[in-house]
C-alpha cells in the first residue's frame, strides 16, 4: 500500500482536467505537490485553488513534456523542493482528430512526443529519486483507447497503446528487481475535460462540422467528472493496483474487448446507432412539445 498522507507528488498536466483535480485531491489527503504544465496561468490558478483548500506545500513548474531537457530540469527542481517525493503522475496529454490518411507525419510525431515520450522521459527522469525512497509510485495515464481502438483515432490509440505496453513491461521489471517503486497505468473512459475541445485536427480535415460533431459526441459520452476520476486514481495508488479503469464505460469496454477482441467495434457501432436514434427521438419529442406550447 502506498500511503498518500505525508507523501509528495509530481503531477504533469496539472493546469486543467484530470491533472488539476488529482493535484487538488492529493493535497486534501495530506500530500505535498510539485505541479507542472505549459499553461502557466492555469497552473497558478490551480495552485491558488489548492492553497485555499489545504495547507500542503505546493511548488509550481512551467513544463513542456515534449522537451526532454525540461523534464530533467523539472525532476531536479521537484526533488530539491520535495526531498521525500515518492509519487509521480505522468498525466499531460493532447488529442488529434483524424484518420491516418488525414494526419501528417509531423502531427503524429507531435502527439507522440507528448503522449508517449513525455511519459517515458518523465519516468526516466524521476526513477532514480523514486528508487531511493522506502516506497514510491509511478502513475502513467493511458486511455481506454489504449485497450481498444476505434476508427479516427489511429495516432492517439497508437500512443496510448504504447504507454500501456511500456508501463506494463516496466512494472514487471521493477517487481523482478525488488524495487520499492510500484507502477499503475490508468485507462480513463469519457471524462468531462476540455481535451476534445483543445484537440488539433489532421490537415486533411477541412470540414468544420465534422470537428464539431466529434466534440459533441465526446461531450455526450463524457459522464465521469475529473474529481471522480482523481478519486479513483488515488484509490488505485493506495491499493497498488496495476491497472486503473475509470468510469463504467471504461469497465464495459475493457470487458467487451476481452470477450470480443476481433469484433468489439461492430458491437460498439450497433450500440452507438441505438443511442443516436434515441437521442434523435428525444429531440424530436422535445421540439414537438415546444411547438405545442407555442400554440
Amino acid at each position: 500500500m502506498t500511503a498518500i498522507s505525508g507523501s509528495a507528488a509530481a503531477v504533469t498536466g496539472a493546469a486543467s482536467g484530470i491533472g488539476r483535480a488529482l493535484a487538488h485531491e492529493l493535497a486534501l489527503r495530506g500530500c505535498d505537490l510539485a505541479i507542472a504544465d505549459r499553461d502557466e496561468a492555469g497552473l497558478q490558478a490551480a495552485a491558488a485553488e489548492i492553497a485555499k483548500a489545504s495547507p500542503r506545500k505546493v511548488t509550481v513548474h512551467r513544463l513542456d513534456v515534449s522537451e526532454p531537457g525540461e523534464i530533467t530540469a523539472f525532476a531536479e527542481a521537484a526533488g530539491a523542493a520535495h526531498p521525500g517525493l515518492n509519487i509521480v503522475v505522468n498525466n499531460a496529454g493532447v488529442a488529434l482528430l483524424g484518420q491516418f490518411d488525414e494526419i501528417e507525419q509531423a502531427q503524429m510525431e507531435w502527439l507522440f512526443n507528448i503522449n508517449f515520450w513525455g511519459v517515458v522521459h518523465g519516468t526516466r527522469a524521476f526513477l532514480p529519486l523514486l528508487s531511493r525512497q522506502r516506497e514510491a509510485h509511478i502513475v502513467n495515464i493511458s486511455s481506454i483507447f489504449g485497450i481498444l481502438a476505434p476508427p479516427g483515432q489511429s495516432a492517439y490509440c497508437a500512443a496510448k497503446f504504447a504507454v500501456r505496453g511500456f508501463s506494463e513491461s516496466l512494472r514487471h521489471e521493477l517487481a523482478v528487481a525488488n524495487s520499492p517503486v510500484r507502477l499503475s497505468v490508468v485507462h480513463p473512459g469519457g471524462v468531462a475535460t476540455n481535451i476534445a475541445r483543445n484537440s488539433r485536427s489532421g490537415t486533411g480535415i477541412t470540414d468544420n462540422a465534422r470537428r464539431s460533431e466529434s466534440i459533441e459526441r465526446f461531450d455526450a459520452l463524457a459522464r465521469t467528472t475529473p474529481t471522480a476520476a482523481a478519486q479513483r486514481i488515488i484509490a488505485g495508488i493506495e491499493k497498488n493496483q496495476p491497472r486503473i479503469l475509470i468510469g463504467k464505460d471504461a469497465r464495459f469496454m475493457d470487458l467487451l474487448q476481452r470477450f470480443r477482441p476481433a469484433t468489439y467495434w461492430k458491437v460498439m457501432q450497433r450500440m452507438m446507432e441505438k443511442t443516436a436514434a434515441r437521442r434523435i427521438a428525444r429531440e424530436a419529442a422535445r421540439a414537438g412539445s415546444m411547438r405545442d406550447v407555442a400554440r
